[in-house]
């Protein structure tokens, strides 16, 4: 099961999460530090200290749902120190599953220039 473009947005919780944590105390971090209606149409990502865990949690019609992964060699590239949670695509979510480091595969800055120098 992967994530598809009826999702409007996906966070990714910036800091590493207690794995004993479920439904409730994810849902919890996502209101109180995350300050997202937790009930919306976006998937909310959480990963381990070790990386190799991937959480995601939802909500559907009528519950929520956790999605769990393991990786059993590898580890998911995460971005560098952030404090606040960051605002990723279906598309991006899926290549971080896949194991793409999103964050130094990033295009270049569109720049907006006012003037010629």
């Amino acid at each position: 099961m992967r994530p598809d473009a009826k999702v409007e947005k996906v966070y990714l919780y910036p800091k590493p999460v207690d794995f004993r944590k479920s439904i409730d105390g994810l849902a919890a971090l996502v209101e109180l530090d995350i300050k997202v209606a937790v009930f919306d149409p976006v998937l909310f990502v959480f990963l381990n200290r070790a990386r190799n865990r991937v959480k995601i949690l939802y909500w559907e019609r009528n519950g929520f749902c956790l999605w769990l992964k393991r990786l059993e060699a590898e580890r998911f590239k995460t971005s560098p120190d952030q404090d606040e949670a960051i605002v990723l695509t279906v598309q991006e979510l899926n290549w971080l599953l896949d194991g793409f480091d999103l964050w130094r595969n990033r295009p270049h800055q569109v720049l907006t220039p006012r003037f010629v120098t």
